[in-house]
């Protein structure tokens, strides 16, 4: 009887094993009463499945009103908000959201864009959808991602905007996570583009530990310098009302483009596999008379030529911040407006000068820059290439760059990458944890004329969890519902080159090659 009894005990134990995680674990408005450090638990409540309506992103006409939006086809989750404290000026809102039922185990954070200033809500779902437990933050204000005056005033807050946000919603996170389900996650990872991108780079430099896999796309990591970059177009495109390039004639350059340099990768397909490798001046498109539609003025020539061309400071020649790649001209409205782009004309307002009034026209490529890096010095900016203690506990970084970003040059992440590299050793040295792929035809984070679809959450997944480095990613490019296209993203250096036979269509027929 105590045999029969036992092997009861054991299958019994077997069987809740099996079971969902989340049934096991503490209930959802019991949260609240959970104690974490310099925290409030506001709201724990779980959430029926199906559809949940959110504030969205704060509007500009006024910058205070809302908009709502629906979130649709979700699971069942319990719902925390929470505020964090971690100075005497923070107040940093985040929320953890982990599924009802079919928890997998693991955790999954996702980023923000520009200055943040809202719960990424919308990225939070396709994490949860996956099983995972997730999270977001504010970054400790309110306020459109194109706002940076919040931090005028509040050195507390620049901080955590800068780092400190993200790291304690990461502790804080696991610590809810563990008290829900009994169980603290096995794997945690972070997902984010742009400002998120950042982000990620970030928490392997600063905190290697918070992270096993880190997804980022796109960053905004020389956060000074890239500031300094919109100065010098802006500079350029607003020396005159004749220099100014009118958005009618942005597909006027970028057929141009594609005419001199699209066929160099053996495939006309409307997509510059590789536009470091494309020498295009704008000065073929220069009016022979009047100013047309079909052609460039003097000024606008010298206009488009900025856009491409990397700052310089005037006293030491050195390269401040790269230029926009061929390809990119669709998007270059924001390059062109008659003002800046309000993100890094509010850094230099707000934090470097403290000075509402601040005029971009101003703007010293060798004195201002020097006075930015030394405010900053490393708080926002995320460049440093030591990430040894990041892969040494098996972190793997999966970072991607649209060729055709309008928003952030992708040099930069292939300057960053060089950089990590040099430092750590040679690339053999850094393959086995950090790959960077470079998309053909993508713009800032997502869509362009390029294969824009692809699954980085699996891809991370195989890399951290069996040990897949990524040889190749596919992509897609999907129109209306349908795929038009695929094509693998190969891992720079390499690039997808066309094998000669079969449809240019179908990723099957390439592979990823290094160029001569």
């Amino acid at each position: 009887m105590k045999i029969a009894s036992a092997s009861w005990m054991i299958l019994l134990s077997l069987i809740l094993l099996a079971l969902p995680a989340a049934v096991a674990g503490k209930s959802c408005e019991s949260l609240t009463a959970l104690t974490l450090p310099h925290t409030t638990i506001t709201l724990a409540e779980p959430v029926a499945a199906g559809a949940l309506t959110l504030p969205g992103v704060p509007g500009p006409n006024p910058p205070a009103a809302i908009t709502e939006m629906e979130l649709k086809d979700l699971p069942a989750f319990c719902r925390v908000a929470i505020t964090m404290k971690p100075s005497a000026d923070s107040d940093i809102k985040a929320e953890v959201w982990m599924p009802t039922s079919g928890w997998n185990g693991k955790f999954m954070a996702v980023g923000n864009g520009g200055w943040a200033g809202t719960i990424s809500y919308e990225a939070m779902t396709a994490p949860l959808v996956r099983g995972y437990a997730t999270a977001s933050t504010d970054t400790g204000h309110k306020g459109t991602a194109l706002e940076g005056s919040f931090a005028l005033g509040h050195p507390e807050k620049l901080i955590d905007f800068g780092y400190r946000a993200v790291h304690e919603m990461t502790v804080l996170a696991k610590d809810i996570i563990a008290t829900y389900y009994e169980n603290r996650p096995k794997l945690s990872y972070w997902n984010g583009c742009s400002t998120g991108g950042k982000q990620g780079l970030k928490e392997a430099q600063k905190f290697p530990g918070d992270y096993d896999g880190i997804v980022a796309g796109a960053p905004a990591n020389f956060w000074t310098h890239l500031n300094a970059q919109y100065m010098w177009v802006a500079q350029a495109v607003n020396k005159s009302e004749a220099s100014r390039i009118p958005p009618s004639k942005f597909p006027l350059i970028h057929d141009a483009v594609l005419r001199a340099c699209d066929a160099r990768d053996g495939v006309k397909d409307e997509v510059l596999e590789n536009p470091a490798r494309c020498k295009f001046d704008p000065k073929v498109l220069e009016c022979k008379g009047a100013d047309m539609p079909s052609c460039l003025t003097a000024a606008q020539v010298e206009s488009a030529r900025a856009i491409y061309s990397a700052s310089m400071n005037p006293r030491t020649k050195q390269q401040i911040f790269p230029g926009l790649a061929p390809g990119s001209e669709l998007g270059w409205a924001i390059q062109t407006s008659s003002q800046p782009f309000s993100i890094p004309t509010d850094y230099y307002k707000y934090v470097v000068y403290k000075d509402p009034n601040w005029d971009y026209k101003t703007f010293n490529f060798d004195s201002d820059i020097a006075l930015a890096d030394k405010i900053d010095n490393g708080l926002i900016t995320a460049t440093d290439p030591h990430l040894k203690e990041f892969f040494a506990h098996g972190g793997k970084l999966l970072q991607y760059h649209g060729w055709s970003d309008n928003i952030i040059s992708p040099q930069n992440s292939i300057n960053y990458y060089e950089s990590v590299i040099e430092t750590l050793g040679g690339a053999d040295r850094v393959q086995d944890s950090y790959r960077l792929f470079m998309v053909p035809g993508m713009s800032h984070c997502r869509d362009g004329e390029g294969v824009t679809s692809f699954d980085s959450i699996s891809v991370i997944e195989q890399w951290v969890e069996k040990g897949k480095a990524p040889g190749r990613i596919m992509a897609s490019r999907i129109q209306d519902g349908k795929t038009q296209r695929t094509r693998p993203l190969c891992p720079y250096p390499q690039v997808a080159k066309y094998m000669g036979t079969g449809s240019s269509d179908d990723a099957a027929n390439f592979v990823c090659a290094s160029e001569k």
